[in-house]
């Protein structure tokens, strides 16, 4: 079954009674190319398991099975399992694990079902849970390498220069864990339904440590956070309210002594400014 062809997506979902569900995000691809250019983008070979997230009907997850070790694929969608369990049914590699990719355990699941493997992920994310389940993943040291396929404007985002206008406190935390690439695009009319905007392939790699060396990772991240606060303010007024109990006073001075302008805004600093930054206020507090 060509699972990108959009006569047999209908005929397939129309068997099975499936309506698409706004809430869950659901875009189906029907251009058999952008699976099989995700697939390989993502680097799976017969010694990887392969996390997949939402995998629809599950073209990808076939091209990621024809590749890897195994292929497990968390489905939140309770209608989808029995389409799942048609398309998948020529991949005896391939498990469907019914359930909410958030609340599960992704390292012992990982270690549950790779044994033996290099555990690396792969997915068409729905747009609505991009940030949560990457931060998810970021967080998760198992995952050697993550690829996915999300909202252009947020790839962009994730992929910006540090210390660039593009970027955010969220892209810093990203890339705090991980080297970050945007690969390539994929256009709103490749899907069913067409989403309203452009879609993107992100490839995260983990680094062997993180970015930069902080004492307190807790601190650190909340100081990021705070700078991004007030965008549109500079970096002391918005850590000023951020961070209360620090004092605009005391934030001034730790500014002036990281060697940064007065008038500097958060978007311009590096996970280097920030590190240096968090441990001069640290050392204040």
């Amino acid at each position: 079954m060509n699972l990108c062809d959009y006569d047999s997506i209908r005929e397939l979902l129309g068997r099975h009674g499936f309506h698409f569900s706004k809430s869950m995000g659901q875009n189906f691809l029907i251009d058999p190319q952008v699976p099989r250019d995700i697939a390989a983008a993502s680097g799976a070979d017969a010694a990887c398991g392969v996390l997949e997230i939402g995998p629809g009907i599950g073209p990808l997850t076939a091209e990621l099975a024809r590749r890897a070790g195994k292929v497990v694929s968390v489905e939140l969608d309770k209608s989808l399992l029995p389409v799942l369990a048609e398309t998948m049914a020529p991949y005896p590699n391939v498990e469907i694990v019914p359930g909410d990719v958030l609340k599960l355990d992704l390292n012992a699941l990982a270690a549950e079902k790779f044994p033996g493997l290099r555990p690396i992920v792969c997915a068409n994310l729905p747009y609505n849970i991009t940030t949560p389940v990457l931060t998810k993943l970021a967080e998760t040291p198992c995952f050697e390498t993550v690829t996915v396929l999300i909202q252009k404007e947020v790839a962009q985002r994730l992929a910006a220069p540090q210390g660039s206008s593009d970027g955010g406190a969220f892209s810093l935390f990203l890339q705090y864990y991980m080297k970050t690439e945007l690969l390539f695009e994929v256009p709103r009319e490749k899907f069913l339904p067409a989403p309203k905007v452009t879609s993107a392939v992100l490839r995260c790699v983990r680094r062997q440590r993180p970015a930069v060396e902080v004492e307190d990772e807790a601190f650190f991240f909340q100081v990021v956070k705070g700078a991004f606060l007030l965008r549109r303010k500079t970096l002391v007024n918005s850590l000023s309210s951020a961070l209360p109990a620090c004092g605009k006073a005391a934030i001034q001075a730790a500014v002036a002594d990281c060697g940064l302008p007065a008038d500097v805004r958060g978007e311009r600093l590096t996970l280097r400014d920030f590190a240096r930054l968090a441990k001069r206020l640290q050392q204040d507090g």
